[in-house]
């Protein structure tokens, strides 16, 4: 179970992450100027299908590309969306209480994935040697 806390630890312990926070308290993460996740703020693409409200709890995830967007979209536990605002782009869009949905461990994966998707690549290749579990990265 996982919070708002934990996706900042995980987003900052990234090589170059860089973390700016909106006057209304939402904050977004980059690497090299390149935004890879952020908390959005209330879009008319994003409604709560109940109240018709706009939602005020999503965050925004890059990832690698559209097949992996479509793989995330899978997902059984029916966490992460989109909206049609980013047909064709890679990203995925996950509310924040459904964080507590997810461990740290898979938080952190996403993260990772996001991060990779914007750092530059020699310190994408040097981060992946440093911390992938088999050297290969």
């Amino acid at each position: 179970m996982t919070t708002m806390t934990d996706l900042d630890e995980l987003a900052l312990a990234l090589p170059l992450t860089e973390k700016t926070v909106s006057e209304d308290g939402r904050p977004s993460y980059s690497v090299n100027g390149k935004l890879f996740c952020l908390h959005r703020s209330r879009r008319p693409d994003a409604v709560d299908p109940e109240t018709g409200e706009r939602l005020a709890d999503v965050l925004m995830f890059r990832v690698e590309d559209l097949g992996v967007k479509e793989l995330m979209l899978a997902d059984d536990r029916g966490l992460f969306f989109t909206t049609p605002h980013f047909d064709g782009y890679p990203a995925v869009l996950l509310r924040i209480p459904d964080l507590q949905r997810i461990d740290r461990e898979e938080l952190r994966d996403v993260l990772v994935e996001a991060w990779l998707t914007r750092a530059p690549k020699r310190v994408a290749r040097a981060w992946l040697v440093e911390n992938e579990p088999d050297g290969e990265g």
